[in-house]
């Protein structure tokens, strides 16, 4: 079997070699570390990186053979965002941590029907859409860092937790209430007894 040609390394837009060759990711698909893929030319390679990266449209795996693969983004379902006060509704995407392509006149964010609803409530007009998906980089947005990366690999995970955690804080808090409650009533009658 023929070896693939590998790609160890990323050259940034800007920094990147003349491409021979593109590959079309969705956005979730430019985070890779290891991964076997196939070129819009039809031909595969592996990408075998040091640790998780985030690319970028534009953005280029370079060969071993000293060949560039150029990275586009794949059209994917998106939601179109746009209403009055378009950074009221950034800041309430942004609080959900979603990743979120901002422009001037609209805002984009992967299809989530609870956010949609979210939205909806507070005035905003949402369209669904087949568009590329290159959102802000940053804490939760599309960035170039292994840390970013982690936090985006985990994104609907850590949701679920921020959830669960809201959840057990309550229920901490009131059993740590209840407890503190019950311990001072305890201790108050048999501290007044010793007296």
């Amino acid at each position: 079997m023929t070896s693939l040609p590998v790609s160890h390394e990323i050259a940034r837009k800007g920094a990147a070699p003349e491409a021979v060759l593109s590959v079309t990711l969705s956005y979730e698909d430019r985070f890779l570390r290891r991964k076997v893929l196939k070129s819009d030319q039809g031909e595969s390679f592996l990408v075998d990186l040091a640790h998780t990266e985030s690319l970028d449209q534009g953005d280029a795996f370079v060969l071993t053979d000293g060949r560039a693969v150029r990275v586009e983004a794949a059209a994917e379902p998106l939601l179109a965002v746009s209403g009055d006060d378009l950074p009221r509704l950034a800041w309430h995407i942004g609080n959900r941590h979603t990743p979120c392509q901002i422009e001037a006149a609209r805002l984009l964010i992967q299809r989530d029907h609870v956010i949609r609803d979210m939205l909806a409530h507070i005035g905003a007009t949402v369209a669904e859409v087949l568009e590329p998906f290159t959102p802000e980089g940053g804490a939760y947005g599309h960035g170039r860092t292994h840390g970013h990366d982690h936090s985006h690999s985990h994104g609907p995970e850590e949701h679920a937790h921020s959830h669960s955690h809201a959840h057990s804080h309550s229920h901490d808090h009131g059993h740590s209430h209840d407890h503190t409650h019950s311990h001072s009533h305890s201790h108050g009658p048999a501290h007044t007894h010793d007296h």
